[in-house]
């Protein structure tokens, strides 16, 4: 299951590593101090009148049909392009949407080709009208390597960025971008692209293996000229499932997204993910490892958060296992969750050119009832940056069946910091070593500041699925003006994962989140 540059259909990577690519080149632009000639992505009116309700008839009535795979009619040179020809294509920033309007937001649009043989449909919304927006070779310039030349027509394009000026006012930055299956991706002020989110996941991690739906049709709606947001309808479709998404964009500090999403199965499902997340774990400091590298860590995420409906907070740091893992946490109602990269040191990455400290966090903040369920963890092995191994997602207990329709509401936060400050102390590292006898491990976990109590003694309360725990000691951490828990683990005979799960308290205050790990003999 490890998504690679290798496999579209998996699309993580090789999806948004190549929109990051492509749009490092012509992704952003300077603000035009007024408006040009630019942005003309040639729109043909139509008399369809919009709504939101009429995405979610399509996907409806869609559901009752069988699945159709895309057709495709690009010339085979298109579809066996390389990944430096495909990068050689680019969108011209003079043709972006709405550029020379004025306008705080403008769209450009991604080649069809290489991975990307299926062709997505585009429409702007301005008031209730509908307009669609055919593709054209005009709208991009086709370098030296691209041998086979402009591509004279296609039935759509393979996917579309968001452009608003995030950074600097004059300066068009992307604020995201959804290009491959479902993924999409966003940043808040300051960061660079990392980790992504998906529409939907389905089945991730069964032996009968994973399906991913995919977004068929977009519509725009045309912001007004102070808008401080965008408005992005979705159509959704795979084998099993059919959805409408409404994507709320609030580009900021931190990006907000506001995601309303109904579906509708065409036959069973046996594992929905809801709001699922993908990220990259290669090696940090509590898993290093066999690898040779200069570099301390690699990860564009280092753990993953979940907020309970009762008040806990749990942090689990990531690991990049020797065999997958798969951990579920009873989460009915959850008040958030997410995959964060909380560690935000140059010096504990020293990589010029991925600059991992810089990586954003999402937090899913669900809205409404969910009801019950649980956030699964997906681990996958692997031995290259490339590939993203972390899935999250919220697991809903109740099954989605033919004939049946499932509404979720949520909001993802992509930046820095968290959209709310937990009220105690957090997991800053975990680390591991040998203990003080040949079979025992050592487990070294630092705390943020939080809590209130002061120099008060503090307890650490550690608990192990199996063996033994010995010496559990708290003490302030002067350094850092945080908290550091340390203890023992005597493992039993047995090679199974144990289970260890720890915070800190004084009296009946609990001054810290629960660390919660998988630790493999």
């Amino acid at each position: 299951m490890v998504r690679s540059r290798k496999r579209s259909t998996w699309g993580v990577r090789a999806t948004c590593v190549l929109g990051v690519l492509v749009a490092g080149v012509a992704g952003a632009q300077t603000k035009p101090s007024s408006p040009g000639k630019a942005a003309k992505a040639s729109t043909a009116a139509s008399k369809t009148v919009f709504s939101a309700d009429g995405v979610r008839e399509k996907a409806r009535a869609l559901a009752t049909q069988s699945y159709k795979v895309p057709a495709s009619n690009l010339p085979a040179a298109y579809e066996q392009l390389s990944y430096d020809e495909y990068r050689d294509i680019r969108f011209r920033p003079d043709q972006s949407l709405w550029s020379r309007e004025g306008l705080p937001f403008q769209a450009q649009f991604f080649h069809p080709g290489f991975y990307y043989k299926e062709p997505v449909a585009v429409h702007v919304v301005r008031g209730k009208q509908v307009e669609d927006v055919p593709f054209s070779p005009e709208l991009f310039s086709y370098g030296p390597l691209v041998k086979t030349g402009p591509l004279a027509k296609a039935d759509g394009f393979a996917g579309l960025r968001i452009n608003h000026p995030i950074n600097r006012p004059e300066h068009f930055d992307e604020v995201a971008v959804f290009l491959g299956a479902s993924y999409f991706r966003s940043l808040g002020r300051g960061n660079v692209y990392g980790l992504s989110a998906r529409g939907l996941a389905i089945d991730t991690a069964l032996p009968s293996g994973e399906e991913f739906p995919a977004f068929r049709e977009f519509w725009l709606e045309k912001p007004e000229s102070k808008s401080d947001r965008i408005v992005v309808h979705a159509l959704l479709d795979s084998p099993s499932v059919t959805g409408a998404y409404r994507f709320v964009i609030i580009p900021g500090k931190s990006t907000v997204m506001e995601v309303e999403a109904t579906l509708f199965a065409r036959k069973p499902v046996k594992q929905l993910g809801i709001a699922p997340l993908t990220s990259m774990y290669l090696f940090g400091e509590n898993n290093r490892g066999n690898y040779d590298d200069f570099r301390p860590e690699v990860h564009d995420s280092d753990g993953l958060f979940l907020s309970m409906k009762n008040g806990e907070q749990l942090w689990r740091p990531l690991q990049n296992p020797a065999r997958l893992n798969v951990a579920s946490f009873q989460a009915e109602n959850p008040r958030a969750f997410g995959l964060l990269q909380r560690d935000q040191s140059f010096t504990n990455y020293e990589d010029l050119e991925a600059r991992y400290e810089l990586r954003p966090s999402v937090w899913v903040e669900p809205i409404g009832d969910w009801g019950r369920g649980a956030v699964q963890l997906v681990e996958i092995p692997t031995r290259e940056e490339i590939h993203d191994n972390i899935v999250a997602a919220w697991v809903p207990e109740q099954p989605l069946t033919p004939g049946t329709e499932r509404r979720f509401a949520y909001r993802l936060h992509w930046g820095f910091e968290p959209p709310q400050r937990p009220p105690g102390a957090t997991v800053t590292s975990t680390r591991i070593a040998a203990g003080s006898t040949p079979k025992a491990r050592r487990f070294v976990i630092d705390f943020s500041g939080g809590g209130t109590a002061g120099d008060a003694p503090a307890e650490a309360i550690i608990t192990a699925s199996r063996g033994q725990v010995l010496r559990p000691i708290a003490q302030r951490n002067h350094v850092t003006g945080g908290w550091r828990a340390t203890f023992e683990l005597i493992p039993d005979d047995s090679s199974a994962p144990i289970e260890l799960r720890g915070f800190l308290k004084n009296g009946s205050e609990t001054l810290t989140e629960t660390w919660s790990y998988l630790w493999t003999p």
